[in-house]
């Protein structure tokens, strides 16, 4: 019996070794987007166990790709040059999906801001943030989990090495744009999702604005927080369950067509 493994090992060997040989630049460029992918790549994941989801989609992955890898050379010439294009690679893709984790945090951010509540528990995560970014960004998450993230980021894979061939350099003016486009929506889609607390900001000063003027006396500043307080956050709990999904079709789109602009 171990005579016959050996000999069963001893004949694919050739074949394992290609297939290994193709899998390092998948590994490449796979660790290169799950350090920025969202969910998987968060900086509260421990590194062991993002190391073990960049080998779980590797290997998920490679055995389709690994025909399409460069032939392998161990010289340092190609062996750079296959490491640095896998990681741009990976690198280009992370920061797309990263850029829309941003837009959740920077609409929570401005929400916070405008209803006053931009203090409250702002150091509660690895970067500090109101709360109002924690609860969407978690619940994006969470929802982005729940549909199937993990699935959709093999696909991801996949379909990238017919954006970014292997071992080539991407079109550096056309990253330009692409990237000043991605952060240009993202932007505006943080400002569109915020904008139910620009508004209710904006009606209440006018309010305030018109009380103070008809009763100079009173001190309508501090009658006035907690009403902006919970009108806040009656907004965000009616809003929320909108929000989230607008967001969850911007990153599906992402993930389908990562060259294309959010919707």
């Amino acid at each position: 019996m171990t005579m016959e493994l050996f000999d069963l090992i001893d004949r694919l060997g050739p074949e394992l070794e290609g297939l290994f040989a193709g899998s390092f630049g998948v590994f490449i460029r796979v660790g290169a987007l799950m350090a920025l992918v969202p969910a998987f790549g968060e900086q509260v994941i421990p590194v062991r166990v993002r190391l073990g989801l960049t080998l779980a989609f590797t290997a998920i992955t490679a055995p389709i790709i690994a025909p399409q890898m460069p032939p392998a050379s161990l010289a340092p010439g190609p062996l750079l040059h296959l490491i640095a294009t896998e990681v741009i690679a990976g690198l280009i893709l992370g920061i797309g999906l990263r850029l829309l984790i941003i837009v959740l945090q920077t609409a929570g951010t401005m929400a916070a801001q405008a209803t006053s509540l931009s203090q409250f528990f702002g150091g509660a995560g690895v970067d500090p943030q109101p709360a109002m970014s924690q609860i969407l960004v978690v619940g994006g998450l969470a929802l982005a989990l729940i549909l199937g993230l993990h699935i959709k980021l093999a696909e991801l894979i996949l379909h990238s090495y017919s954006l970014f061939p292997p071992g080539r350099f991407p079109d550096a003016d056309s990253l330009g744009t692409w990237g000043v486009a991605q952060v240009a929506r993202s932007f505006t889609l943080a400002f569109s999702l915020a904008m139910p607390f620009v508004i209710l900001s904006l009606l209440y000063y006018v309010a305030l604005g018109a009380i103070n003027k008809a009763m100079p006396q009173l001190m309508v500043a501090f009658v006035g927080a907690p009403a902006i307080t919970f009108a806040g956050l009656a907004v965000l709990l009616l809003t929320a369950p909108m929000i989230l999904p607008l967001w969850h079709e911007v990153l599906d789109g992402f993930l389908f067509d990562p060259t294309g602009l959010p919707r």
